[in-house]
């Protein structure tokens, strides 16, 4: 059985920007609420490409998470209801799926899923972890980056 992972815009749009977006389709089953769906709209951000479901949600997630987004908001919902792994690049989304015991990774970690599971070469995944730092918006800092690269140089990137 594959694992259900739920992807909020960033890692949407960073891998995609990165242009690694296929790579989510190895970490399990993807799964997109309606609401990030709606915040891709108005952005360049194409996943076409890229299988996976969509979910709405039915509850107020303002009042549930308010100090997130709505599309982060629905994505950690969609965790707890179906105990799900997060795909996320905000730090207050990662923060509150810890406290909620929810397995969480971001762009960062989703390629060097890719690499554990061959998807990529050493070369290729060090060369994408440089590009999202370099030519994505989000913003990643040096020393994550090359603990990142040490990751994969020692064969130890897998979730």
């Amino acid at each position: 059985m594959s694992r259900l992972v739920v992807a909020d815009a960033g890692p949407l749009i960073h891998l995609e920007q990165a242009d690694v977006l296929s790579l989510l389709e190895l970490t399990g089953e993807v799964l997109v609420p309606e609401t990030v769906l709606d915040e891709l709209e108005d952005g360049p951000t194409d996943v076409s490409e890229l299988q996976f479901s969509v979910e709405q949600i039915d509850i107020d997630i303002d009042s549930v998470y308010p100090h997130l987004d709505p599309g982060e908001a629905a994505a950690l919902v969609i965790c707890i209801e179906r105990d799900a792994v997060l795909l996320t690049d905000d730090m207050d989304a990662r923060n509150t799926a810890n406290e909620e015991g929810i397995e969480v990774h971001g762009s960062v970690g989703v390629v060097l899923y890719g690499y554990s599971q061959g998807a990529l070469t050493e070369d290729t995944a060090k060369r994408t972890l440089r590009e999202l730092k370099q030519d994505t918006s989000l913003y990643l800092s040096t020393p994550l980056i090359e603990h990142a690269i040490e990751l994969v140089e020692f064969d130890n990137a897998g979730w």
